[in-house]
């Protein structure tokens, strides 16, 4: 082999290292993925990572009252008369979750990773539901809210 094409090599594997440290450089870099929040109805369902917060860090109320605002929020079509289902990773189950109508507490905590409630609640007025969707969160946390999954149902007449 002539010294021309050692060189070549050498110049090769030298960028082709360049490039995968650059490239592990770049995934440091990310975010760690927040834990996973599904709502399940029928054969459809969603899922999310947390909208605010879901990295073991206390949120304030100030910053929970906007996250309930937060605009960008996956929804589902739920029939009133179908079961909801929540599913949450163990991570979240661990410290405790609640389910969060419009806000309002509508379940007690839970460390269980799985729960169902009937779609129709979540259309009842006696429940705190107005019009044809509703605003429901997974809160984090038993007493201190570390996370929060936003979801809207909406009513599939």
């Amino acid at each position: 082999m002539n010294t021309l094409q050692s060189a070549v090599r050498r110049r090769r594997a030298v960028a082709a290292a360049g490039v995968v440290s650059a490239g592990l450089l770049v995934l440091s870099a990310c975010d760690k993925p927040t834990a996973m929040a599904t709502v399940t109805v029928g054969s459809s369902s969603v899922n999310s990572e947390a909208t605010c917060g879901g990295e073991g860090k206390t949120l304030k109320s100030a910053d929970l009252t906007q996250c309930l605002k937060d605009k960008g929020i996956k929804s589902i079509s739920v029939d009133p008369d179908e079961t909801v289902r929540f599913g949450v990773d163990p991570e979240i189950a661990d410290k405790g979750w609640t389910i969060l109508m419009n806000g309002q507490p509508l379940t007690d905590a839970s460390t269980k990773t799985y729960r169902t409630i009937p779609g129709s609640v979540f259309f009842n007025a006696q429940y705190g539901a107005q019009g044809n969707s509703t605003l429901v969160s997974i809160k984090e946390g038993e007493k201190d809210t570390s996370g929060l999954w936003n979801f809207k149902l909406e009513k599939d007449a």
